[in-house]
């Protein structure tokens, strides 16, 4: 009976004339696949090369040639971007930044996740109303509510300060966001949920201790996009901030430009590269959960 039972071995035939044939074919594909795709990945990132490149370079290199790799490297850029043209340093308008986007993605995510958890989970009258105007308000350009809003804010005495900017996220008014969480809360079984409040868990411990970990992923992808968004936000500071003192980063770069005439195009440049830094940092930080909440967000379960 023993001698029936044989260990399987791997086959000793040489491959046949066929089978090399279609492996080269297949080693070939790979190379000119791969050797595309880093070709176009290069093309596509070379503005980002170039503008990195660009602020180690003085005036008259950094319009020579078209190439990123500075010739003499410099970092007086820097200096002198840092130092700006006004009493108060590039760190000043930093600081400035952080107290909006600290705020508003806080804001962001609590009342996003509370507003989509009352759409996905709850039932009450005039849901599909609300929800209705909702997605409306999704649809509608922001350009149209700009003069209401500001008529509004003006009102409350909150002109030249970072109200304006912060408390809308607060609200939910970010229809996107809130939509965004509705999706992924739908593609969430309910059964833990179910087996907590069975538990004795009221609504908000079911939300925070066993929603909000199921979450996260979401939570990070909204997080990050309005980091993101709100560091590269120009209009919004333009038409509520009138004090020099108290002008976010995109504002800062602005007045950069209109100091003089003569622009020194590597201090603007390295500042750039220094606003875009924070954005980039926390994407690839979070890019794990941010590209899951993504896959995830849209998939109806």
């Amino acid at each position: 009976m023993s001698d029936l039972i044989q260990p399987l071995s791997e086959s000793t035939e040489p491959p046949t004339a066929l089978q090399i044939k279609l492996q080269r074919r297949s080693r070939w594909n790979a190379v000119l696949r791969y050797t595309l795709l880093t070709v176009v990945g290069f093309v596509m990132i070379y503005p980002l090369l170039w503008l990195v490149g660009a602020s180690f370079k003085s005036n008259a290199e950094m319009f020579s040639s078209a190439w990123f790799w500075p010739k003499d490297a410099t970092v007086q850029g820097y200096i002198d971007g840092w130092k700006t043209s006004t009493p108060y340093t590039f760190a000043t308008f930093f600081f400035n930044s952080m107290q909006i986007v600290i705020p508003k993605v806080i804001g962001t995510a609590i009342s996003c996740t509370l507003v989509a958890y009352g759409f996905a989970r709850f039932e009450f009258p005039g849901k599909k109303i609300l929800f209705a105007i909702l997605i409306a308000t999704l649809l509608l350009p922001d350009v149209v509510t700009r003069i209401p809003q500001y008529l509004l804010f003006r009102e409350l005495g909150w002109l030249d300060t970072y109200l304006p900017l912060i408390a809308p996220a607060w609200l939910a008014g970010d229809a996107f966001f809130v939509f965004m969480m509705i999706q992924f809360l739908r593609a969430i079984p309910r059964e833990m949920e179910e087996a907590a409040r069975v538990d004795g868990a009221n609504t908000a411990q079911t939300l925070i201790f066993i929603v909000v970990p199921i979450l996260m992923p979401a939570l990070v992808s909204v997080c990050l996009f309005q980091f993101m968004w709100t560091m590269n936000d120009f209009l919004g500071p333009l038409i509520y901030i009138s004090t020099v003192e108290k002008y976010p980063v995109s504002l800062a770069l602005k007045l950069s430009i209109d100091a003089t005439e003569a622009f020194n195009w590597n201090s603007i440049l390295a500042m750039t590269v220094l606003a875009l830094t924070p954005s980039l940092v926390v994407f690839f930080i979070a890019q794990k959960s941010f590209i899951e909440g993504i896959s995830t967000g849209g998939v109806k379960g």
